[in-house]
């Protein structure tokens, strides 16, 4: 196992909080470091005995902790939510996507329609690309990947440094003459 992987598998076994040694799922996940699969992109469910094999959709999210997707519109199931009964609002049950694993999907190919693998060049320009094995077109990122999920404040408030006050000398080298 290689250094970057076991430090990625330190992190993943801090968040969860256990000192114990890490489930198989989560050593594999930490040895992933390239996706093939983002946020964004169009797969089809292909899982063998997945009920809802065949189906198409748009990735909300990629869980890479735990090697798993959740498809926009594909598996879904109730989750209930908690009614308040102080405000008089009641409980009630609605669907939802869940997480399917990384393994029962797979990209769609932009001219077939069809789900296939894929393998990774670099053009003359410098662009790395997925390029289709179905039928050798290139698969590009999507447009949402450019978007931050978290947006960056600008914000600026009392708490941050003003410019003046980050430019200013703090240390001066008196050996230096």
């Amino acid at each position: 196992m290689s250094s970057a992987a076991r430090n990625r598998l330190a992190q993943i076994a801090s968040r969860s909080g256990k000192f114990h040694k890490p489930k198989p799922q989560l050593r594999e996940a930490a040895k992933k470091t390239q996706w093939n699969i983002v946020r964004g992109d169009t797969v089809q469910v292909i899982g063998r005995n997945h009920p809802e094999r065949g189906k198409q959709g748009i990735v909300k999210k990629v869980l890479r902790d735990l090697d798993r997707v959740i498809v926009e519109g594909v598996n879904m199931g109730p989750r209930s939510i908690k009614g308040d009964k102080d405000k008089g609002i009641p409980g009630k049950v609605i669907q939802l996507e869940r997480t399917m694993h990384y393994s029962n999907v797979q990209l769609v190919d932009p001219i077939q329609g069809i789900p296939t693998r894929i393998f990774k060049r670099v053009l003359p320009s410098g662009e790395k690309v997925r390029i289709s094995k179905k039928s050798g077109a290139i698969i590009p990122k999507p447009d949402i990947l450019k978007m931050r999920k978290k947006p960056i404040s600008s914000v600026v408030t009392e708490s941050c440094t003003s410019e003046d006050h980050a430019w200013e000398t703090t240390y001066v080298d008196n050996r230096v003459r």
